[in-house]
């Protein structure tokens, strides 16, 4: 048995490190999702920024945008040109994908202030493209609403997860670099 775990030593730390790291995070998003009900800022803080600033990115495209709190639901209404167009929910602030991010940077990590600086750049990179990326769909789902559901359900989702596919991708290549390099 001590064999086994010393052969699989490092597959044994990227386990426990990535479900670790993502149950830790996880537990204090729900926290702070639970911490949130009744807010000023519904349905959360995070989700209403993002909201917000779709909303004016939006108008910085040229269009009539605004978003309102839900009367009965914890979302946030998207009109545009006067068009209620989307709900944007809790899901949709990024925040889920951003953990998973960060879990699979630190089961890889090696350098604190290098995976420190990663984890601050991906997070800020897959927050502003999240934003971007609502407000592209506003707008494609605004001039084409017969194709919401493979917008919403297909391309979309590719864009966010796979641009933090990619970055995970840089992170290990970047690992692996050095590693060659203080061979």
């Amino acid at each position: 048995m001590k064999d086994l775990f010393r052969k699989y030593k490092s597959v044994i730390r990227f386990v426990v490190l990535f479900l670790g790291t993502y149950l830790i995070l996880t537990l204090a998003y729900s926290l702070y999702l639970h911490l949130s009900k009744g807010s000023s800022y519904p349905p959360d803080y995070i989700t209403n920024l993002v909201a917000k600033q779709s909303s004016n990115l939006l108008n910085g495209f040229g269009y009539e945008a605004e978003v309102v709190p839900h009367e009965t639901q914890p979302t946030m209404k998207l009109f545009v040109e006067n068009q209620y167009l989307a709900r944007i929910i809790e899901g949709c602030n990024a925040v889920s994908i951003i953990i998973l991010f960060i879990a699979f940077i630190v089961a890889f990590a090696e350098n604190l202030r290098k995976t420190l600086l990663f984890i601050f750049a991906g997070a800020v990179l897959i927050y502003a493209v999240n934003i971007i990326r609502i407000a592209i769909l506003a707008m494609a789902l605004h001039k084409y609403p017969n194709y919401e559901t493979v917008l919403h359900g297909v391309v979309f989702p590719g864009i966010i997860y796979g641009m933090v596919f990619l970055l995970w991708m840089l992170w290990v290549r970047m690992l692996s670099n050095r590693s060659r390099s203080n061979e």
